[in-house]
């Protein structure tokens, strides 16, 4: 790279060359290099999800046993509370949220559209250490009083309990920020820095996702910062906002949570969609069919995805009209996700289909979130969602989307782009043994979960009745065959 000035006509200024330190951590710590900042936010996700996947091996080994067994004592059952938590916490915030857009996204967008870099590099910078931050918050959580309130620090148990709520909201809140700068320089970027013959509709769709993904990014997050800063005041103040004793409504809470929360699960799933837009189309040798309904079903998904937060709160006793309403809205969302998976398939449909690690990970892709999304309109019924609600049949739904969803195609985005990403190849026949494992290891794990859920095993618990035993162990199999498969990966 070289000294001195840069001069580009992206830029409306001239300015300094990235790195402000030529070697040493320090060139790292204080680089302003939209490769190097989304290497570094490699790292710290992956680092995350590591240890959110231990939390999980955990709870899976705890349930080995109706009377449960990694954790013994009178203590058991609030350790195990404090350990889902963290589990859920850390994956969604620390996580899945940020993996694809500012690890794969800030590393690839300034190259897909031919830019020097982001169109606000040192706000690129900040948004990094403002994770590292919230990063911090929650891991001095997990290390003071634990957290046992669920990933969703639901009021009344986030307003009551004597764990460490505010410092884990807290922790979320700084994440909010970094999302917020992240999607703010996406935006700006696709807008502004596109070369002269890139018009929108021959930009990539991993741009299209991350534009669409943006905009939820921006609009969405400001919610869920109000509302952790009003859980804040609650707890410490007794306002009376959540609190029925202050005439207050815990139900409030859940409107602003989900409110933000479920736009939010676009924000995991979206970029996901980008990648194996991407991974098709590039190992079946075609272009993209349908591209524009593709790159309009990502605009879809984000505008649709503000209406039908209410989904989330069918039992928590709102109007009939209401919940008629959020029901139809819920079902409308499911088409843009549909077409897509249509055109992929399509793409596939007489294409020379190579069978590489990146296009394992892709066609597992669309397997496991095609369940996940048929399930999830189980979900949406308003009849067979009273049956449903709070039992593990939601907890596998939301691992297809997810897991099945936002981390295989994360796996198939980082083998696709490795070579641009650390100019190495990597091991084809590990990547494809990975993938294999990783997709039997996952659907032994939450395949058994929905018949769990059906059967009437609610979510959370830390023992069961001896009946839901064998699946249960089945699911615990699962999961030690998916972290093996992981780790392969790694």
């Amino acid at each position: 790279m070289s000294t001195g000035t840069v001069r580009d006509p992206g830029f409306p200024t001239e300015r300094e060359n990235y790195l402000t330190n030529s070697k040493g951590i320090l060139s790292w710590m204080f680089t302003l290099d939209h490769k190097r900042i989304g290497v570094m936010y490699l790292i710290g996700v992956t680092v995350s999800f590591a240890l959110g996947g231990l939390l999980a091996l955990a709870i899976r080994l705890h349930l080995m046993d109706p009377e449960g067994w990694m954790f013994q004592g009178a203590n058991a059952n609030n350790i195990y509370n404090q350990v889902f938590t963290l589990h859920g916490a850390i994956m969604v915030f620390l996580f899945i949220i940020p993996s694809i857009p500012a690890a794969l996204g800030n590393f690839l967008v300034p190259v897909m559209l031919g830019a020097k870099d982001v169109a606000f590099p040192r706000l690129n910078l900040s948004s990094f250490y403002l994770w590292v931050f919230g990063a911090i918050f929650f891991v001095m959580a997990l290390f003071s009083s634990g957290l046992d309130t669920g990933w969703t620090f639901y009021t009344p148990y986030s307003t009551t309990t004597d764990t460490s709520v505010i410092m884990a909201t807290m922790g979320a809140f700084i994440l909010g920020f970094s999302s917020i700068f992240t999607g703010l320089n996406f935006i700006v970027t696709i807008n502004t820095m596109r070369p002269p013959g890139m018009t929108w509709f021959r930009m990539p769709l991993f741009l299209w996702a991350t534009y669409a993904t943006s905009i939820i990014q921006v609009l969405a997050t400001p919610v869920l910062g109000i509302t952790l800063l009003l859980l804040i005041a609650e707890r410490t103040m007794q306002i009376g906002i959540f609190n029925p004793e202050f005439n207050g409504d815990p139900v409030t809470y859940q409107h602003f949570f989900w409110f933000y929360s479920h736009p939010a699960v676009y924000i995991m799933i979206l970029p996901a969609f980008g990648i194996i837009s991407e991974i098709i189309s590039v190992h079946s040798h075609k272009h993209i069919f349908g591209y524009r309904f593709i790159a309009y079903s990502s605009i879809a998904i984000a505008l649709l995805g503000f209406l039908v937060w209410g989904h989330h709160m069918f039992t928590a006793g709102m109007s009939s009209l209401t919940t008629i309403v959020f029901s139809a809205l819920t079902f409308t969302v499911s088409i843009p996700s549909a077409i897509k998976v249509f055109n992929w398939l399509a793409t596939m449909y007489k294409g020379s289909i190579s069978l590489t690690s990146p296009m394992c990970y892709g066609i597992s892709f669309i397997f496991l979130f095609t369940i996940g999304g048929l399930t999830g309109l189980h979900l949406g019924t308003l009849a067979t969602d009273q049956h449903l609600h709070d039992t593990y049949f939601v907890v596998a739904h939301f691992h297809y989307v997810m897991v099945g969803g936002t981390l295989v195609a994360f796996l198939g985005g980082v083998f696709h782009w490795w070579p641009k990403l650390f100019g190495k190849l990597y091991n084809e026949t590990g990547g494809r043994i990975s993938a294999v494992l990783v997709f039997l290891g996952f659907n032994l794990t939450f395949l058994p979960q929905f018949v769990l859920g059906s059967r009437g095993m609610p979510r959370r618990y830390a023992t069961y009745d001896p009946e839901f035993a064998f699946l249960h162990q089945m699911s615990t199999y699962g999961a030690l065959l998916l972290g093996f498969g992981i780790l392969v990966a790694f």
